[in-house]
């Protein structure tokens, strides 16, 4: 069977109608990168209703045109049929280059677009995998703000969850405890787990901020307090210095 490669506008069959706006559409749309399934998905369904051609997304295709097929049967069969042959090439048009190229041939649209979330399945567990150990691997090294650290950590955890790997929060908890330095903060994650009742996202944020301050005014004092030292010893006299010498008189 020869596959037609929808993505070239002159292939279409020449009893096929091509909107004027199909390409316009098109390229408003979301392109597909492997990672972007559910919005590409969604954009793509509204634009093919608007454009009156997502027939052959919903239903399955009819049966093929006979003489005993009724003039509604047969209006029904041209109609998925365009409707397939547009979506196709439509959403052809939406997907990356590099990904185009590794899907399977098929002439059904339907089929296409459950290639494709098939191959985002694929790069969503890879991507997944590679989350999941930026997540249990971050480090706090003071380069930005324990919020900044914090609500990175955050967002991971919630990108996770989009892919379908749920972190609950009580495990959330722990990764950031366990991204702090010890030499900092072993006194806070030692106090942590003393305490009865647990504390939330949130609540370890809030808390975390305030030892941070504490911290920073910390060593601020010590620094402060060492340059004092410096300069008090350096106006102080040593033993017999300066002393003025006296003559005895015979």
């Amino acid at each position: 069977m020869v596959l037609i490669d929808y993505t070239v506008p002159h292939e279409v069959p020449r009893n096929i109608s091509v909107p004027v706006s199909l390409h316009s559409h098109a390229s408003s749309v979301l392109l597909f990168n492997g990672l972007n399934f559910s919005d590409w998905r969604e954009q793509v369904q509204f634009h093919l209703g608007v454009l009156d051609l997502d027939i052959s997304l919903q239903v399955e295709k009819p049966a093929a045109i006979t003489d005993q097929s009724s003039t509604e049967e047969k209006s029904i069969y041209k109609l998925w049929e365009r409707s397939n042959i547009l979506s196709l090439m439509f959403m052809r048009m939406t997907v990356a280059n590099n990904i185009k190229v590794t899907l399977p041939q098929t002439e059904r649209a339907k089929e296409f677009m459950k290639f494709v979330e098939e191959r985002s399945q694929t790069a969503d567990k890879s991507l997944a995998s590679t989350l999941m150990g930026t997540l249990t691997n971050m480090k706090f090294d003071g380069s930005r703000t324990m919020h900044e650290h914090i609500l990175e950590m955050t967002n991971l955890a919630a990108k996770l969850r989009t892919l379908g790997m749920n972190v609950d929060e009580f495990f959330l908890v722990q990764f950031i405890l366990n991204s702090l330095p010890l030499e900092q903060y072993g006194p806070f994650q030692m106090n942590y787990n003393t305490i009865k009742d647990k504390w939330n996202v949130n609540e370890l944020t809030g808390m975390l901020v305030q030892e941070e301050t504490r911290l920073k005014n910390q060593n601020t004092h010590s620094v402060h307090f060492l340059s004092h030292k410096e300069v008090g010893k350096s106006f102080k006299r040593k033993p017999g210095k300066n002393k003025k010498k006296v003559s005895r008189v015979r």
